[in-house]
């Protein structure tokens, strides 16, 4: 006979995240009711269509569902369990905090008291024709080097502490045939470090759609005009993505550089969506499925010692990348050291919860962002992509026929640090 059941979490500190994630998307598949006690008289109720606010910290918490003895204890150690692993990511250490890393790039203070710390590049902004936002991919940060500016390029190294990342990028010094491409095309580039990268502080909230309104603040703390162009590379792809959805109206064009592709978009047919997975490694495979099924438990996952998660070996990429990676040398780049400074949580592991998570919006429901022609849209896809396989992206770009697609039949996902094919995306960018 079914029956209310209590189970008290005595003295732990959930946090918000967590608990609305556990119980509106775990219990409500087996539970009809749950009622949350917070002390002695705060109560609570969740059904499966409710998301629950609550205090940032609580303690003394009871949880009733309605369910026998057995199964309700199952069901709550469960939810014990898996706090205890999805809590153990430790508080960002703050950049310009006491205790946390210097500052030492300039940075621009937006409007909820965060601040993004940038680097610019190529001509002044006020004598620049193009000026383009660039939005570093996933374990990257402002200071990756692109191989159009200087007669070499020197190293950009990914380097990921405690836990191997699937996309380790060495860039190196690379002889350019046109040393003056930024000056010949009249471009101000500027790049910064996403939410929780380097000295930009963390986002909780982060999101498409966060990404997206930061890239906008930074346009106009920096000057830049009512109008600028916009390159995302990689996981960087989903904050352009955003601009498009979000703020059209402020883009003069956009790249898409082998953009990020959810496996697990609806746009996506059931044989497509299996693609993706199915190309990566295991390892990698299960980190990505478990960033979109439960991304509290993400932490955890990337973090233990039983299972591998991430993969950086050569079998993660495709032969022309690692073809890339076997030809480079150089020394490391300063600024890639300090990629996750402020802790892995806030930098890398937000980036796969959001990239791979649950959007506001796919692709395909974007309206065309310039229905006069008054700019365009660029996808750029290496054919030989391991991460984000060209089919997934091909599909996209034939649901939305105003984006211009750019299919390479030799390149992988690192096709940008090749010379001529980066030197290709920035003049199709502001020719077009």
């Amino acid at each position: 006979m079914k029956r209310d059941f209590l189970v008290e979490f005595i003295d732990l500190s959930f946090h918000v995240e967590f608990l609305k994630d556990s119980l509106s998307d775990l219990f409500p598949a087996w539970a009809q009711i749950i009622t949350i006690e917070i002390g002695p008289s705060v109560r609570s109720k969740v059904s499966s269509s409710q998301i629950i606010t609550l205090p940032t910290h609580m303690e003394n918490i009871c949880v009733w569902t309605k369910y026998d003895w057995p199964y309700s204890t199952g069901i709550n150690g469960g939810l014990c369990w898996l706090y205890l692993c999805s809590s153990k990511a430790s508080l960002p250490k703050i950049c310009g905090s006491p205790g946390g890393p210097p500052v030492t790039s300039p940075r621009v203070r937006l409007g909820d008291g965060r601040h993004l710390a940038y680097k610019e590049r190529g001509l002044p902004k006020e004598e620049a024709k193009h000026k383009i936002i660039v939005v570093h991919a996933f374990g990257d940060s402002k200071g990756f080097k692109l191989p159009i500016s200087d007669v070499r390029i020197f190293a950009s190294t990914i380097s990921i502490a405690r836990f191997p990342c699937f996309l380790e990028i060495l860039v190196a010094k690379m002889r350019l045939e046109n040393k003056e491409l930024l000056k010949e095309l009249e471009i101000y580039l500027v790049a910064f470090d996403r939410a929780g990268y380097g000295e930009s502080d963390p986002n909780p909230k982060r999101s498409v759609k966060s990404d997206a309104f930061d890239i906008q603040e930074l346009a106009d703390k920096l000057q830049l005009g009512p109008k600028f162009y916009a390159i995302g590379i990689s996981l960087g792809a989903y904050p352009v993505y955003g601009c498009l959805k979000y703020i059209p109206h402020r883009l003069l064009g956009a790249a898409l550089v082998v953009p990020v592709a959810n496996y697990w978009w609806r746009c996506f047919p059931a044989k497509l969506s299996k693609i993706g997975p199915s190309r990566l490694l295991p390892q990698n495979r299960w980190a990505f499925t478990v960033a979109h099924y439960a991304p509290w438990l993400l932490h955890w996952w990337l973090t233990q010692k039983w299972i591998p998660s991430l993969s950086n070996s050569e079998e993660a990429f495709s032969p022309s990348d690692v073809e890339i990676l076997r030809h480079l040398d150089g020394p490391p780049n300063e600024e890639q050291g300090k990629v996750q400074q402020q802790g892995a949580h806030e930098s890398l592991h937000r980036d796969l919860m959001v990239s791979f998570g649950k959007w506001e919006f796919e692709p395909i429901d974007i309206s065309n962002p310039f229905p006069n022609n008054e700019g365009f849209v660029h996808m750029w896809q290496g054919c030989e992509d391991k991460i984000f396989p060209f089919e997934l992206n091909r599909y996209i770009a034939e649901r939305l026929p105003w984006i211009q697609y750019h299919e390479v039949a030799d390149a992988g996902h690192l096709l940008i640090y090749k010379a001529a094919h980066c030197e290709a995306i920035f003049r199709a960018l502001v020719s077009s």
